[in-house]
């Protein structure tokens, strides 16, 4: 009975299965979607008429979709594989993300997926639970986070160029490439209001608060914002969904879309930035009441920043991201109103005071990215920490201690001990940065094109 209703308090609110179904009677499947640690979607197809069973009894998948690495493998290390006989663990269903997903030839839905472990409890290794651990320590002292998340991306053209790289989309003519740097263009946005129109579309259907779409500063490169919600974990949620549903509906216009942090060598890479502010019980800023509260956490999250670099840059890629110039932060750094910040606190009304996180990558996981961004304040709030004085004009003329810069070293950061892993837990720290160890094994042992035209025929 226990399991049951935690099975049913993992679901969240939403239409019955009947109610879905009566809705959308020609439905021919739904998918099942889990983001595993890469936040990459692992799940099930299912038919409708086991819609109704999934919602009452849950869906079994192994524990070990956490243990993945970025090309699927599992990594032993973990303990998550072979090691425990790979076993299952129930899955609820998520009610509130059970939509169409329009863009299939045939008529299809899907929802998201929530693992509990053995006790029925929330299993500590999911991303989605590490955050939810985290909302639940503000609740306790009556305080709820209040997140919005801007994603980057990139239009690509589906076939590589010569040399194998990513190239620029073609413009609407189908005859020329977009090669031009035009940052905020509105014409670029008129180029591909068809693909835009679309994404934005589909995310009304799955309820999705998108808006504010910006052509960014490289060709092809455009940003979507979610709007605030004072519930960060669903926040999440829409940012996992706009994401697939941004990819779907690129290749439906003949493009590839991509959140590589990093898919241009000469270009900006993309990033993610999160909007963060609490609010009490009553709906008030605190921030914007309590400036010493803001700068509490302000000063914990640059204290937990050079270990959290791993969660903000999980890839080898997102160190490529990591150029001066480049608008991406290279130090722990935080201002008013100031792009080359880490921290950058916006202008606006008073009441809309909020810290915006402008370090991780598009390729990075935006439920761990936003638990380690809670880590961090908490932390200078429970210390009540001071932060060093805001920086003035461009955070990258000074010279301060840089984050992490490469992968190794962000994964030695994240290991050692730290505020950040006493905050989101010795289990999934020590999981997370198993799959990292394998990832960066498995990336060190192949020899690259570039290796082969340096040495190959000099040496």
């Amino acid at each position: 009975m226990v399991k049951h209703l935690n099975l049913v308090a993992a679901q969240g609110s939403g239409p019955s299965p009947k109610q879905f179904l009566k809705a959308h009677p020609d439905l021919a499947s739904i998918d099942l979607l889990l983001p595993d640690i890469n936040g990459v979607f692992r799940g099930k197809r299912i038919q409708p008429e086991q819609l109704e069973k999934v919602f009452k009894d849950g869906v079994c998948l192994p524990a070990s979709v956490f243990g993945l690495d970025i090309t699927g493998e599992t990594s032993e290390k973990t303990g998550l594989g072979f090691s425990t006989g790979d076993g299952d663990r129930r899955c609820a269903l998520l009610h509130h993300t059970l939509s169409p997903a329009p863009w299939h030839k045939k008529p299809m839905a899907q929802a998201l997926l929530t693992m509990l472990d053995n006790d029925g409890q929330p299993y500590p290794a999911e991303p989605r639970n590490v955050l939810a651990a985290m909302v639940a320590r503000f609740a306790e002292l009556g305080l709820t986070p209040c997140v919005a998340v801007e994603l980057e991306f990139y239009l690509v053209d589906p076939e590589h160029d010569i040399d194998g790289m990513a190239q620029p989309p073609m413009g609407p003519d189908g005859q020329h490439r977009i090669t031009a740097t035009q940052c905020y263009s509105v014409d670029d946005l008129d180029h591909y209001s068809e693909f835009l129109d679309e994404v934005n579309a589909i995310c009304r259907v799955q309820h999705i608060p998108a808006s504010n779409a910006v052509a960014e500063y490289a060709p092809g490169q455009f940003e979507i914002n979610l709007n605030h919600l004072p519930d960060p974990v669903t926040a999440c949620d829409q940012a996992m969904q706009l994401k697939r549903v941004i990819r779907a509906v690129a290749q439906k216009h003949g493009h590839k879309a991509t959140f590589m942090a990093k898919p241009h060598q000469t270009q900006c890479g993309s990033g993610m930035h999160i909007h963060v502010s609490l609010q009490d019980k009553q709906g008030n800023n605190r921030f914007a009441q309590e400036e010493a509260l803001l700068k509490q956490a302000i000063a914990g999250l640059l204290e937990v920043m050079p270990a959290s670099q791993l969660l903000f840059a999980p890839h080898a890629n997102s160190y490529r991201r990591m150029q001066p110039d480049m608008f991406v932060p290279m130090a722990p750094t935080w201002g008013y109103d100031n792009r080359t910040v880490a921290l950058r606190i916006p202008n606006g009304p008073a009441s809309d005071t909020r810290i915006e996180h402008r370090v991780a990558g598009a390729d990075a996981n935006p439920y761990l990215v936003t638990a380690a961004i809670l880590a961090g304040a908490l932390h200078g709030m429970e210390q009540k920490l001071t932060p060093p004085a805001p920086v003035e004009g461009d955070a990258n003329a000074l010279e301060l201690p840089l984050l992490p810069h490469r992968w190794h070293d962000a994964l030695d950061c994240f290991r050692a001990p730290s505020a950040l892993r006493q905050q989101l837990g010795e289990t999934f720290c020590d999981i997370y940065a198993s799959v990292k160890e394998s990832e960066i094994q498995r990336f060190e042992q192949q020899i690259t094109p570039l290796e082969m035209q340096w040495y190959q025929d000099t040496i």
